[in-house]
């Protein structure tokens, strides 16, 4: 019964996850084009990407936006998750947090392209009555990459929010109430009892908002477009130039590959540091 169960699931898995992951290695070893049939190279493309000055830059900007968005959502939606489990259980409050999870990519990268518009944005003219020169923004090659982790951060704090207070939610109460009886400050309960018993969820909210970081592709596309001067050319948008519009398939299917492989030493890695299977609750 139980295997009846996952097998749709299962199924979904093998149609639309395993068969194009195993379909973009067998791709990555040719040359194609999309115009004429393959042509097998070996691990030719593999050997042009050790080489590829854009690749590498791809990769620096990609670790740069990792940078700038994980801690800072991270830090923020703990925080708020903390909050609204200490002073305020409001199940309205939880809804405002979430609210801009519920908006897609693209409504979220228009929304914040109007925001941020030197001229007409209400960003700018925020800063104008302050006495802030105002700024380019999303048109600067200093500040397209962190505006993006800023839209990025935005919009997905309220679910690592989320998250965190689902897991606060398991930690029992009595803990606290005894360390309230030692005299410990809400710091020494959060640094003591609370960090401890969320590993666990800090391990899962790392991991899936470290891949969904490196991924990063909607926002890019609509605000960006790689620019300016290829500040934002994130490895995702690299390897989408040169399968639809360089025409490189089989290159951007081993950009493809590598990209997988990094993810799944990074999850790897992360996993183990962390401890993720384990909980001091046992």
């Amino acid at each position: 019964m139980g295997f009846l169960f996952v097998a749709p699931a299962f199924v979904g898995f093998l149609v639309f996850y395993l068969y194009p992951t195993l379909r973009a290695v067998e791709i990555s070893l040719t040359d194609w084009n999309l115009l004429r049939a393959p042509k097998f190279i070996g691990l030719a493309n593999y050997a042009r990407l050790l080489g590829d000055a854009t690749f590498w830059h791809s990769a620096w900007v990609t670790l740069t936006y990792v940078l700038y968005n994980i801690p800072i959502q991270t830090v923020l939606g703990l925080l708020l998750a903390v909050l609204s489990d200490r002073l305020a259980r409001s199940v309205a409050l939880r809804a405002v947090i979430i609210a801009p999870y519920l908006i897609s990519n693209v409504v979220a990268a228009l929304i914040w392209m109007l925001m941020l518009d030197p001229i007409l944005g209400l960003t700018n003219a925020f800063l104008d009555t302050i006495g802030i020169a105002r700024q380019s923004f999303l048109a600067s090659p200093d500040q397209a990459m962190i505006s993006v982790a800023a839209i990025s951060t935005w919009r997905h704090t309220g679910l690592t929010a989320l998250l965190f207070y689902a897991g606060l939610q398991a930690i029992p109460r009595h803990l606290y109430e005894a360390a309230k009886l030692e005299g410990a400050s809400e710091w020494v309960m959060f640094r003591r009892i609370t960090l401890p018993l969320l590993r666990p969820v800090l391990a899962f909210v790392l991991v899936t908002s470290l891949i969904g970081s490196f991924q990063v592709f909607d926002v890019i596309a609509v605000a960006t477009a790689g620019g300016p001067a290829d500040s934002t050319r994130v490895i995702l948008w690299y390897i989408y130039e040169n399968a639809f519009q360089f025409h490189k398939m089989g290159y951007a299917s081993a950009l493809s590959v590598v990209l997988f492989v990094v993810l799944i030493l990074i999850t790897l890695l992360q996993m183990r540091l962390l401890k993720a299977d384990q909980s001091d609750l046992d």
